[in-house]
């Protein structure tokens, strides 16, 4: 792993840009927040903000991550045009941008050239930092060729704002059906917008955060990945099973990321009947010699590994 960089050689070299979208954005969601002091509480709005972070946490852990990202399962492209129009939902930009930092995430992780690594730069970079620095608004191309094939991808990537913009309106039109049909449950659109929407997406945004710095700070690991990835039960239960990072970075291509019966792994639950609905099919799953080989022929068979990578 590489030398950590101090806070203010980092802050020089790729400062925060306050004034950018995304700043702007994040910082508005936070102070919408503030909202939930001024229209009250309502149980109806309150749960569908649950369902609707774990429909979008499913569509960034399924379908941008495990699906495109990796490719660690087969589906069509109707499926995985809605996983990815899910996942876009949630307000972290299109497919293609997320795809294509994931992936040099992966070829460079925990070293300088990996863009939110906590060991190198710091856990306030890799949590949130590096969102709001205008270096990485750009897609490098080159890295998501597999994914440009599919026009309706592009689109999407393209116009990213156009999904959550459209939840935010379906939120508050069916807040005002239900403040109109249902006056008994006394949820407004005031409540469906609020709860549903924008304090739904906050949480969003630091479920996926976490991994990010967390996951790269505090756990176990289990197997020697040569980074300072780490598995995190607490953090499984926010992602939906992306909190078991160190197992992810040691065999990446497997679609269940939580490799054992007691780790649980909400996306792959939901993916497995998906399965039997017949959805996606061709489940990758973790080799039994790479589960069953004792820990210092693992950490031996990856220094090699590392190593050549290295010299790449």
């Amino acid at each position: 792993m590489a030398t950590p960089v101090s806070p203010r050689a980092h802050r020089e070299t790729q400062p925060n840009d306050w004034l950018s979208v995304a700043s702007m954005t994040l910082l508005a969601f936070h102070l919408a927040c503030l909202l939930v002091w001024v229209v009250g509480f309502s149980w109806v709005a309150c749960l569908s903000g649950v369902a609707l972070y774990v429909l979008r946490m499913f569509g960034l852990s399924a379908g941008f991550h495990r699906g495109l990202a990796h490719r660690t399962y087969t589906t069509g492209r109707v499926v995985q045009f809605l996983l990815a129009w899910c996942g876009t939902m949630a307000g972290q930009r299109g497919p293609l941008w997320w795809v294509a930092w994931h992936r040099q995430h992966h070829r460079y992780a925990d070293t300088a050239q990996d863009i939110h690594s906590p060991v190198v730069y710091g856990f306030w970079w890799a949590h949130l930092g590096w969102v709001l620095c205008r270096r990485y608004d750009g897609t490098e191309r080159a890295v998501v060729k597999d994914l440009m094939q599919y026009p309706e991808l592009c689109w999407l990537d393209r116009y990213f704002f156009v999904p959550p913009v459209l939840l935010a309106c379906g939120v508050f039109l069916v807040g005002l059906g239900l403040e109109c049909w249902v006056p008994s449950w006394h949820t407004s659109a005031m409540h469906m917008l609020v709860y549903g929407f924008i304090v739904s997406t906050t949480c969003l945004y630091h479920g996926t955060f976490t991994v990010n710095s967390c996951a790269h700070r505090f756990g176990r690991q289990r197997f020697p990945t040569g980074d300072a990835s780490r598995n995190s039960y607490w953090i499984a239960v926010l992602t939906l099973g992306e909190g078991f990072h160190n197992n992810h970075h040691w065999y990446p291509s497997s679609e269940r990321q939580g490799f054992y019966w007691w780790e649980f792994d909400g996306s792959h639950c939901l993916l497995t009947v998906c399965k039997w609905l017949g959805l996606v099919w061709a489940l990758r799953v973790p080799p039994l010699h790479v589960l069953d080989t004792p820990t210092h022929l693992l950490s031996r068979s990856h220094s090699a590994a590392t190593s050549s990578r290295r010299a790449k």
